[in-house]
């Protein structure tokens, strides 16, 4: 079924970065999550539907759209890709507690079509379930990734974290338990996993710190154990968003001290190396301008449009480990969450997508405007 681009008055947005809009929702968007590939995203809506967008232009009048409908009674609350691009994970929360659903492409049973007819489109069907995986509580995020390293050999991995202080490695394919872990804290915000499958890295609501662990493989590839690697320490207030870079090198975090930080976690964690703050981005107290640093680089960045506005090569003969605004009676945040209130979920494709003639970096947001937004990353000339 194709899904209708635009907004709802069939107006674009005026931006230059600005591309297409999936329609089709019947409620807010409350996940979004792009495939390996990138060519397709998939998105858990509050009316009980995943759909599965099939991305092979972004800059498509309409695109390929698959549902998934849950079984009535739950409430949808994020979504990942399993080990293929057809694979989703869906995570439900019902009045007894949070389930997994995954579903992949059936079977077409081509032989009972006759010579005049097409055959059906495949039809997601449920490959397993799994209920009240984390007791009573809500899963707050999911992410997947298929394993790369040691002995893993290709095995997919999806990391369900709990609102409360446990986090569960699930085999992608099966649905068994691989492994799980306990954070300590009184309260999950979200967790994540690097893109080889080796670390997983969570934030708490009750803690400035980031914790990493290790998840060790035996020989045939599966969990041995996952042990505590090391910690990201120097917010001065909770963690709002954790995400690892591509390379698997480094991992961004946001703060509710006001401040973007980007940590350099290639070190030899078994000997005691701390990761090492690479780059800052702090958020001035008006919520107006962002200043940014790398090495001894400093920049001032509109934050309404992004805009630099100055930039010092050598503010310091050396690297800058601290910036700081004068504060202000009121939080440094609530301008910029006044001014993006309705966005509640952001995904960037991992690859370049294809766009008009063109391949570009594409971001997808959402939220309560049951709409789904692909926007091209800055940087890249008018469309």
């Amino acid at each position: 079924m194709p899904s209708d681009c635009g907004d709802q008055n069939g107006r674009r947005p005026n931006h230059r970065c600005f591309v297409n809009a999936l329609s089709g929702h019947g409620d807010s968007v409350v996940a979004l999550c792009f495939s390996a590939d990138g060519r397709n995203l998939v998105t858990s809506c509050a009316d009980g539907v995943a759909r599965v967008f099939k991305l092979d232009n972004v800059q498509s009048s309409s695109f390929k759209v698959v549902k998934i409908h849950l079984p009535a009674g739950g409430q949808p609350t994020t979504v990942s890709f399993s080990n293929e691009d057809s694979s989703v994970v869906v995570a439900a929360q019902y009045s007894s507690g949070s389930n997994l659903y995954m579903y992949a492409e059936g079977n077409s049973n081509t032989s009972k079509h006759k010579k005049h007819e097409k055959p059906k489109s495949l039809v997601p069907e449920m490959k397993w379930l799994r209920m009240k995986v984390h007791q009573t509580r809500a899963i707050v995020t999911l992410a997947g990734t298929t394993a790369n390293y040691d002995t893993a050999g290709g095995s997919p991995f999806i990391v369900s974290c709990s609102e409360g202080n446990d986090i569960i490695i699930w085999n992608g394919k099966s649905g068994k338990i691989f492994g799980s872990t306990d954070t300590n804290e009184l309260k999950n915000s979200m967790a994540r996993i690097i893109h080889n499958g080796r670390l997983i890295a969570a934030a708490a609501a009750s803690s400035a710190d980031v914790k990493i662990w290790e998840i060790i493989l035996t020989k045939a590839g599966s969990v041995k154990e996952i042990t505590g690697a090391m910690q990201l320490k120097g917010n001065e207030s909770v963690v709002t968003w954790l995400c690892f870079s591509s390379n698997s090198e480094q991992i961004i975090t946001t703060s509710k001290d006001g401040t973007i930080r980007i940590w350099n976690i290639n070190v030899r964690h078994d000997f005691y190396q701390d990761p090492q703050i690479l780059k800052h981005i702090y958020i001035s107290p008006d919520g107006n301008i962002l200043a940014a640093t790398h090495g001894p680089i400093l920049q001032w960045i509109c934050a309404e449009t992004g805009k630099v506005l100055e930039t010092h090569y050598e503010a310091h003969d050396v690297c800058i480990i601290f910036i700081s605004f004068p504060s202000l009676d009121t939080n440094p945040l609530v301008n910029l969450i006044f001014r993006a209130e309705k966005i509640k979920v952001v995904a960037c494709a991992p690859k370049e997508l294809r766009v008009g003639r063109d391949h570009k970096m594409v971001l997808a947001t959402a939220g309560d405007d049951e709409r789904v937004k692909l926007w091209v990353v800055p940087g890249d000339p008018p469309l």
